[in-house]
């Protein structure tokens, strides 16, 4: 329900700054016809507004969030935690925004600077990561790369710098009447564009030295941001990995084993049932839970170990009478001759 809600309203956002889905706002002016003493009158487009339907559906909308902030607030075990979490801050201020914005309308009163500041309802987006592994990655893989995106920032920084100050100095070498580069603050915008290899081509150089400062600029970006992507990219790999893992886990729930009771330490020294003179012991117990018919008791291990004992010197004593027969039948044969 919270997703179709947060869909629902940033949609809407968007959707009331389309030309076409805005009202005018339609101003009646009156004007005098000169001499004669006439008056006329004329329409004049003032602005234009979003259309009415758009405000009910923020109305629904907020009504939504509204009360699940309450409600979420109030089953929350740490207050403050709840207060500091950075998904509940952005919920909140979108929510008043939406609140003062309509009662400023209200009043009539000028809230530009406030309807700028209504565009925190977009990061309402980062409230799906509670419903989307797929964003819950993003954010972990860019936390365990935070290390490598600084020093990525980092040394951007220091060519953005440095390319922008040669660019500067290099279209001034030649003769260049339309120099785009008329300042080094200036030159910043080309050496971020061109080391991030996007190339609006708002600003280039048309000196030849310019140009060779603009093909170094464009492969240094391209080395710069190609170092720290394999880790960027093993780090994702390892949490993707991770929650498909997860996910192929059972979800059956394990069977929680009764807790057994602690016993007494003198319980074992006693004579009683729990001692060693007793037939309650732990050993007693467990040897009388072994029936003698059991296959695993002792008197059945025993009763086998007796079978095959018997059945070895039965065997045992026929070999030995075979082996003897045929001498004594010898003996028997020269006896009576």
């Amino acid at each position: 329900m919270s997703v179709f809600f947060i869909v629902v309203s940033i949609l809407s956002f968007c959707l009331k700054t389309h030309p076409n889905m805005r009202v005018p706002v339609i101003q009646n002016i009156s004007l005098s016809l000169g001499e004669s003493g006439g008056k006329g009158w004329t329409l004049e487009k003032k602005k234009t507004e979003p259309h009415q339907a758009f405000f009910y559906i923020e109305c629904a909308c907020n009504a939504w969030f509204t009360f699940e902030i309450i409600i979420r607030f109030i089953v929350a075990y740490n207050k403050i935690e709840f207060a500091r979490a950075p998904v509940n801050i952005i919920d909140i201020v979108a929510t008043l925004s939406f609140y003062l914005d309509f009662l400023l309308t209200r009043l009539k009163k000028e809230n530009d600077i406030l309807e700028f500041f209504s565009i925190i309802r977009i990061m309402r987006l980062f409230k799906l990561t509670r419903h989307s592994p797929g964003l819950k990655i993003l954010i972990h893989t860019f936390k365990a790369s935070a290390h490598e995106l600084m020093l990525l920032i980092f040394f951007l920084i220091i060519g953005i710098v440095i390319f922008a100050a040669l660019i500067f100095y290099a279209e001034r070498i030649q003769y260049n009447p339309e120099n785009d580069f008329t300042s080094i603050p200036v030159g910043l915008w080309w050496a971020i564009v061109t080391m991030t290899t996007v190339g609006y081509g708002d600003m280039v150089p048309k000196t030849y030295v310019g140009m060779f400062v603009g093909s170094l600029c464009a492969l240094t970006g391209v080395l710069t941001i190609a170092l720290p992507v394999p880790v960027i990219v093993s780090n994702f790999a390892l949490f993707y990995s991770h929650t498909q893992a997860r996910a192929k886990l059972p979800k059956k729930r394990r069977r929680v084993l009764p807790v057994e009771a602690v016993r007494p330490k003198g319980a074992a020294n006693r004579g009683g049932p729990g001692g060693p003179g007793g037939g309650g012991g732990p050993q007693n117990r467990r040897m009388n839970a072994i029936k003698p018919n059991h296959p695993g008791g002792i008197e059945s291990r025993l009763s086998k170990m007796g079978k095959a004992v018997v059945s070895v010197s039965v065997s045992s004593t026929l070999t030995v009478s075979t082996l003897l027969l045929p001498a004594v039948a010898t003996t028997c044969v020269s006896g009576s001759e």
